[in-house]
């Protein structure tokens, strides 16, 4: 790739943000992850349970409740992280693509939390979790792809290091069609070795017929809704990605505490009483007075 990319650099201040990111699942197959994922809740500063069920990863959101995705670079090099909300990127707004373009670019060891749709320079509008039918994605037309939050994660490509060498080599056309052989494998090479997120199941829909079954049951689900605007600051830099693919993609889908019980995500507590419409047994008469105050 022998092109630059522009991107929003964090602003050197807002890096003090509370560190609360540990060990988090990522779609990539190399041992050593480029960042921390967590989703915080703004209004406690908790970040969110993920529960892992049927090979999705998921938290449960409060209704209302403004959030952020919280990023921690795991490197000593700078990375770009493309954030994804209900299938729309959170800089631009357009259908995110898991491309490297229009994403964030983080230090060595830099902590931020994206916490919100990008407005300007200096300004988002928060994420927080509303009914889907309300979700930013939803109210653009694009309801398809609301309840998850993806961050797709690029290396930087080193800079060139120039070394004299020693003797200028001839070239001919055998040369050359070698050189070119080297050059095809090698990029098929790399194209061939980056980590695609294996689907869960042989039937990747299976599990959300099996939700679909049980939507009567459940409440509105969650989408990310267009909040209020928030201060946060950013500068454009250019940044070349070592790959044209995410080195590693972080795939987290979310729903309400309510929703995840009545999927099977989250185990509904055991023992917990089922109020009961009629208590009682064997009872005639009236209604009778109730006590006095």
């Amino acid at each position: 790739m022998n092109h630059r990319t522009t991107l929003r650099s964090l602003s050197s201040w807002l890096a003090c943000s509370i560190l609360l990111c540990t060990a988090v699942p990522s779609a990539g197959a190399r041992a050593a992850t480029l960042a921390d994922v967590r989703i915080v809740d703004r209004h406690t500063g908790q970040r969110l349970t993920i529960h892992r069920h049927q090979g999705e990863y998921w938290v449960a959101g409060r209704p209302g409740a403004s959030y952020s995705v919280d990023i921690t670079n795991q490197t000593g090099e700078r990375i770009m992280a493309v954030v994804s909300v209900d299938g729309v990127n959170a800089i631009t707004g357009k259908t995110a693509s898991a491309a490297p373009r229009d994403g964030y670019v983080f230090d060595a060891w830099q902590n931020w939390g994206i916490n919100g749709w990008r407005k300007s320079d200096s300004e988002v509008a928060a994420f927080y979790f509303s009914e889907s039918s309300a979700s930013y994605a939803s109210r653009t037309g694009r309801p398809r792809d609301v309840g998850v939050i993806g961050v797709a994660l690029f290396r930087e490509r080193p800079a060139p290091v120039a070394v004299e060498p020693p003797w200028t080599p001839l070239r001919g056309p055998a040369l050359e069609e070698r050189e070119d052989a080297r050059s095809a494998n090698s990029e098929s090479s790399m194209e061939s070795t980056i980590p695609v997120p294996a689907p869960s199941a042989a039937d990747p829909r299976a599990s959300e017929r099996k939700a679909a079954e049980a939507t009567a049951k459940r409440s509105p689900s969650l989408g990310t809704g267009h909040g209020a605007i928030e201060t946060s600051r950013t500068v454009t830099v250019d940044f070349e990605p070592a790959t044209r693919h995410p080195e590693q993609i972080v795939r987290i889908r979310y729903d309400s505490h309510a929703n995840l019980v009545a999927r099977g995500v989250i185990r509904a507590p055991r023992g917990e009483r089922v109020p009961d419409p009629f208590p009682g047994s064997g009872r005639n008469g009236y209604v009778p007075d109730p006590p006095r105050w």
